[in-house]
């Protein structure tokens, strides 16, 4: 079990957004926008292939590890790999403890867990990126939908995936801070 956390932090923990940015000249992504290595931030540069890029790389790092624990130590040990991979996203040692906000991330847990609950994440994430633009609240509202999809499906997973939306959602504190300011930027927006 503890192996398998740990496989799952390592893969988590690497800070695809600021790796891409770099290797393809566009400094460091931490200097830019928010400052978060996710792939909203990623956008902000410009690049939308390096921004889509971003996103699934940090998607498939939590399945990659999720399914590499399974197949290598064993089916009971997916829930370490995944509390591991999101764990090492939102805190990757090497970047002193400020990683990503877990959306993405997230649904790479799910799917390699609970497939069902990925796909009421993939539309809940787009319908509210394609309406009303703002990626925090599309990640947010997606990571919420994780648990409940799960209690509705009576899913073991239920306490695991409430405690990931919740993570998910403490990550995300300054952008509800702007929200109820008014000032929480738009997709494609600089600021």
């Amino acid at each position: 079990m503890i192996f398998a956390l740990g496989l799952g932090y390592l893969f988590g923990s690497i800070p695809f957004g600021l790796i891409l940015t770099w290797l393809f000249g566009n400094g460091d992504i931490r200097n830019i926008g928010s400052g978060n290595i996710g792939a909203t931030n990623v956008l902000r540069t410009g690049s939308r292939w390096l921004a889509a890029l971003t996103l699934v790389l940090d998607c498939l790092k939590a399945t990659v590890a999720i399914v590499i624990a399974q197949i290598f130590i064993g089916d009971e040990t997916g829930a370490f790999a995944a509390a591991g991979a999101l764990l090492g996203h939102l805190y990757p040692v090497w970047l002193r403890f400020r990683g990503g906000k877990g959306a993405a991330t997230f649904f790479g847990i799910l799917i390699a867990l609970l497939w069902p609950a990925a796909l009421v994440y993939a539309v809940v994430w787009i319908l509210l990126l394609l309406t009303i633009r703002i990626s925090s609240v599309a990640g947010m509202a997606a990571g919420v939908s994780a648990p409940i999809t799960a209690f509705v499906l009576h899913s073991s997973y239920f306490p695991m995936l409430l405690g990931f939306a919740v993570l998910v959602l403490w990550k995300h504190r300054e952008n509800i801070l702007r929200l109820r300011r008014g000032t929480e930027p738009r997709i494609m927006s600089r600021g």
